[in-house]
């Protein structure tokens, strides 16, 4: 699976991060750090000069001999001091991924006066702090949580550090697509259009960091991969296995329970249940963190019985067996290899989907019982989750059709959307 191509360079003013650091100078102190010129040598910003609407002006269509993200500074922004106060207002929270922080608070709170602010990435920072602070309040979460599982597995002082900074970095490639494709909206309720928007982040992450900082390259490739899976069915890349890095395996998993934490009833159960549901797409050992802390939690009640948890059981199998005989029957109809490849994968993921299901226990209608039915709630929610992921992953896959093919595309969508309970 991949993408389309982002900006490839920062060689012209990106119009939605320009927005945001915009929004942002109306409460903090953001300045020119030195004079910003075109590339023919004409002068359009002054050092010391704070940033306005006139800058936008200025930079309209024009190529910099220097990235304007490298010329800014935000005097009075993002620091570890602040990050810190961040992460132990989190920490003093009522919700579900304090469970997992909290038996690292002393340790996450003393490392992160040691996590390195690179320019760009503090003026970023402050950005999205001031102009979009659920996304910020994500990015802290993040940096949290990967280092508390880092902990969790005896990582190094080193490794830990270096997983707070990933944790932390890994969304601002967001900053350069439409704010109304972000992950605020946990990209479980996007449309495929919106889709598209939002699957390039990653690699724009990874270019920021790895073309305007000093930072490690294992920071900056873990930040393209935090949306991979070991299968091969995560974005931008479609990687598989090995070719996904440790530290890229960990933010997969933090992103995974924050995500999935997002939810109408969150709870650790739903980010375990997200993280097992299908075999092999993500790393057991970081997946295993987060069970652990899942059962440690007191139960989650449902007001469902037994005899009804059967009835849904029953219903979520034949709602995945419709949809697999739908991707099979149009296959010998498909014209380009396009479509094939969509159909194929589709099959793949909805096979490795009813895989998950009978691995967790729960889905046999003999086996249930009535203590099961909050885990069943969960599985319903990542099964509704997973259906319109199939679907955005096939026409990801499709591309453009000819006529005859994106009519048979779409059948398979209506189907998808219909059986999603």
């Amino acid at each position: 699976m991949t993408a389309a191509a982002p900006i490839a360079t920062f060689t012209t003013a990106n119009q939605h991060a320009l927005a945001t650091i915009l929004e942002a100078s109306q409460t903090k102190s953001i300045i020119a750090s030195r004079d910003i010129f075109d590339i023919s040598g004409i002068k359009l910003w002054a050092r010391d000069q704070p940033v306005s609407s006139a800058l936008q002006r200025r930079l309209l269509d024009r190529q910099l001999r220097n990235p304007l993200e490298t010329c800014l500074m935000a005097e009075d922004g993002v620091t570890v001091y602040s990050l810190t106060q961040a992460t132990e207002a989190l920490l003093e929270r009522d919700q579900p991924i304090a469970a997992l922080l909290r038996p690292h608070a002393a340790r996450l709170l003393k490392e992160m006066v040691h996590v390195p602010l690179h320019s760009v990435a503090q003026l970023l920072l402050t950005a999205g702090q001031a102009s979009r602070p659920e996304g910020f309040d994500h990015a802290v979460q993040a940096m949290a949580l990967a280092g508390a599982l880092m902990l969790q597995q005896d990582g190094s002082t080193a490794e830990v550090r270096v997983a707070m900074l990933a944790g932390l970095l890994h969304d601002l490639g967001e900053m350069y697509i439409d704010p109304r494709y972000g992950e605020a909206d946990a990209d479980r309720n996007l449309d495929f259009l919106s889709y598209q928007q939002l699957v390039v982040h990653p690699h724009v992450g990874h270019l920021l960091i790895a073309q305007l900082t000093n930072y490690p390259g294992s920071v900056s490739r873990a930040i393209t991969e935090h949306h991979e899976r070991l299968d091969g069915s995560g974005y931008p890349h479609g990687l598989r296995r090995d070719a996904v890095s440790p530290l890229g395996r960990l933010l997969a998993v933090a992103e995974g329970t924050l995500g999935a934490l997002r939810g109408e009833r969150p709870h650790l159960s739903r980010a375990s249940v997200a993280l097992r549901v299908v075999p092999s797409e993500f790393d057991l050992g970081w997946v295993g963190l987060v069970e652990q802390a899942a059962r440690a939690q007191p139960a989650r009640r449902s007001a469902h019985g037994a005899d009804e948890v059967r009835l849904r059981l029953g219903l979520l199998d034949v709602a995945l067996q419709a949809a697999e005989a739908r991707a099979a029957a149009l296959l010998p109809l498909a014209e380009s290899s396009d479509l094939k490849g969509a159909l194929e994968l589709s099959r793949h993921l909805l096979s490795r989907l009813r895989t998950g299901w009978n691995a967790s226990g729960l889905w046999s209608p003999e086996e249930v019982a009535a203590q099961d039915a909050a885990e069943v709630e969960c599985v319903e929610d990542e099964l509704s989750y997973r259906l319109r992921a199939v679907e955005r992953a096939a026409q990801l896959r499709a591309g453009e059709l000819a006529p005859h093919d994106a009519k048979l595309l779409e059948q398979l969508c209506v189907e998808l959307r219909s059986l999603n309970p």
